[in-house]
């Protein structure tokens, strides 16, 4: 079967094949009325069609790049492409904003009492489903988790720093095992009481030549690291004198170890401090300060979380005020280095060092730096990348409302570290330090001085 157009369009002709004779028989024929189409209506219709497909095809290709769905049926693009060109918003999106709406609603309430907070999110999840709860109510369970996460997290984190604080001030028992050890040995055993530095060597105990080093601790182990880390470190451990002082319960050990374990070419020498004539009450007031006063010790060994608000404090400060009551500060070993001068006058300048530190390059070019006249030379301890360690201020270690430390003291003022201090004896003997310091321990009792 054929269908044959006119030329004019005006008639189609059906023709069907003849299997006898192999031609076509006329079956039907059409005539086809006219239709009178304008060419003024032709125009307006191909002016509207070019003005309508660009826009088309630009949403076409942006709603393809977008990505949203990926569909390629003329149905899925026809469903992405209505509500944009009736001016209509996707129902995701207005979801979204209602869902912002309803936060900020609930973020300026409070939030109701005897609210029952799921302890997972997927618990969240199923209470959501079987309670068929809204979204408001879904906004004051997720804040009221989102708090509760807070606070357990801070309270841990304030956890976490008191366990830090008090394992630091503790003595592992391996460290106090050793110093048993080593003063059983100072009484059995001679090599361990042979004097230190052997008598040949005494005069350069004084000698200005040479490289002086202080340690003041209680920390066999600690001294032997800087002792050490300073001796190998050293491009002339030949010029190396450490003077190691410690309390009379740790003499025995410490002297067993540096007599048992020498660090030659170095010199060590390891005084106690009952050794010394020089510190007597008279001389050193904070001894009966830390005797006699109760408040001082329950300020340093007592409760450091009772009176503390932590809700209105930081862990950074809370552990900045851990670390200014350390038990450490009112050992007289820590005080020691105020009477530097006295315990040892024949010394020019010296280094003085903490026992938590490791040596690892020459200090040799320490005693070629020209102070300037001035007493200390020590790093900065409030100008630095790290936000943490160089963050100290007098802030940090003062109570600024005692009025004597407002008169007297800037809280900005930057502080020093006091793991390596390079001193010059001779300004420090033209000063009145050591006074100044006694006036202020008798004037605040020691405690106010603190934060």
């Amino acid at each position: 079967m054929q269908l044959h157009f006119s030329p004019s369009m005006r008639s189609i002709t059906i023709l069907s094949s003849n299997s006898n004779n192999g031609g076509f028989i006329d079956l039907m024929k059409i005539k086809v009325a006219a239709r009178h189409l304008s060419y003024r209506t032709l125009f307006h219709t191909i002016l509207i069609l070019a003005f309508l497909l660009p826009f088309v095809f630009i949403l076409t290709a942006l709603v393809t790049l977008e990505g949203v769905d990926k569909c390629s049926s003329f149905d899925c693009l026809g469903r992405r492409l209505g509500p944009r060109l009736l001016g209509r918003v996707d129902d995701s999106e207005r979801l979204v904003k209602d869902f912002y709406k309803v936060l900020n609603q609930v973020d300026t309430e409070e939030i109701p009492d005897g609210l029952k907070l799921p302890d997972s999110f997927s618990e969240l999840v199923s209470e959501m489903k079987n309670n068929q709860y809204d979204a408001k109510t879904f906004g004051f369970m997720l804040r009221a988790m989102m708090e509760k996460f807070e606070r357990e997290i801070r309270e841990s984190k304030f956890a976490e720093l008191m366990n830090k604080h008090f394992a630091a001030s503790s003595i592992p028992k391996g460290i106090h095992c050793l110093s048993l050890r080593l003063t059983d040995e100072y009484s059995s055993n001679a090599h361990a009481r042979r004097q230190l530095p052997s008598p040949e060597l005494l005069p350069l105990l004084s000698d200005n030549s040479y490289h002086h080093f202080i340690l003041s601790t209680d920390n066999i182990l600690a001294a032997s690291v800087v002792v050490t880390s300073a001796v190998q470190s050293s491009l002339k451990p030949e010029k190396i004198v450490f003077h190691v002082i410690t309390d009379k319960k740790t003499y025995a050990g410490m002297h067993s170890w540096f007599a048992l374990n020498p660090v030659s070419p170095a010199i060590v020498e390891v005084k106690g401090i009952h050794q010394f004539d020089w510190l007597t009450r008279e001389n050193v007031p904070v001894l009966e300060a830390v005797e006699n006063h109760d408040g001082i010790r329950n300020y340093y060994h007592g409760n450091h979380v009772a009176g503390a608000n932590l809700s209105d404090t930081t862990p950074r400060t809370f552990a900045s005020k851990l670390q200014a009551r350390s038990p450490k500060y009112i050992s007289l070993l820590n005080h020691l280095r105020i009477y530097i001068p006295e315990l040892f006058p024949h010394l020019d300048k010296v280094v003085f060092l903490d026992d938590d530190i490791v040596i690892q390059r020459d200090l040799s070019p320490l005693w070629e730096i020209d102070l300037g006249g001035k007493v200390n030379g020590a790093v900065e301890t409030c100008r630095g990348e790290d936000e943490w360690v160089m963050s100290k201020r007098f802030r940090n270690y003062f109570n600024f409302s005692h009025p004597l430390i407002a008169k007297h003291l800037d809280p900005e003022e930057c502080a020093w570290a006091y793991g390596m201090n390079i001193f010059d004896l001779r300004a420090w003997r033209k000063t009145n330090i050591r006074e100044t310091y006694h006036s202020w321990l008798k004037e605040v009792k020691f405690l106010n001085l603190l934060s």
